[in-house]
């Protein structure tokens, strides 16, 4: 089966042509856009987009407009490509439903590995494979998540968070070792954004939101019932 295909959006033409030499070579399918327009008129276009790579600063949309519009149709990995390191631009990022940033300068096969690794998050499950726990459902298969028949609608960090707790439903488990799991490489960033997106994934669960536990200066626990 082919590899996804991966859009890659930065006004800077070199960077386009380093990621995508790099991703190529390892089998993915790329298409490019130099600004922000660009990319929603690409994004709108080909449905077959398995993940994007986006620039924060571009001409005509910089990259928090174009993932805010993005995010009110469609739920495709975005990894965010940024020399911006402050911890309010990342909190930004993920509050407006990134699911990787990749800080420039970066390492072209880091990237390729981060890229693989997302995907392979985003379509993980086997067919048929579900997780009940406290009242919620997921569906591995279809990356769905209902209480009482209803579909809660969570990003694709949210989703891979929701359904680590609820597979070790009973467990303690520390931010570090989420961050770890969830977001499947060595995480140097502050442990802080695994309490912003358990705040996000309470609220969109309303009452159900109170099986997550914190546990004081340790981390998290799923209720089992």
């Amino acid at each position: 089966m082919d590899k996804p295909k991966v859009l890659v959006v930065d006004d800077e033409a070199r960077i386009r042509k380093l990621v995508k030499d790099f991703l190529e070579k390892e089998g993915y399918r790329v298409i490019e856009a130099e600004d922000g327009a660009a990319a929603l008129e690409v994004f709108y276009a080909d449905k077959e987009i398995g993940l994007i790579l986006l620039d924060v600063m571009m001409p005509k949309e910089d990259g928090w407009s174009v993932l805010r519009e993005i995010r009110q149709y469609s739920k495709v990995p975005v990894i965010m490509l940024t020399a911006l390191g402050e911890e309010a631009d990342e909190l930004k990022g993920f509050q407006l439903g990134v699911d990787e940033y990749i800080s420039k300068p970066f390492s072209p096969k880091i990237l390729v590995a981060r890229v693989g690794a997302v995907l392979k998050r985003s379509g993980n499950g086997s067919d048929e494979e579900e997780v009940s726990v406290c009242g919620i459902t997921i569906d591995k298969a279809a990356h769905m998540v209902r209480i009482d028949g209803n579909t809660v609608e969570l990003s694709f960090k949210e989703y891979e968070l929701l359904l680590y707790l609820m597979e070790n439903a009973g467990h303690v488990l520390s931010r570090e070792k989420i961050l770890n799991n969830v977001w499947n490489y060595d995480y140097f960033g502050d442990a802080r954004t695994v309490d912003t997106h358990i705040k996000k994934i309470r609220s969109k669960l309303g009452d159900k939101g109170d099986c997550i536990k914190t546990i004081w200066g340790v981390g998290y626990r799923f209720e089992v019932g």
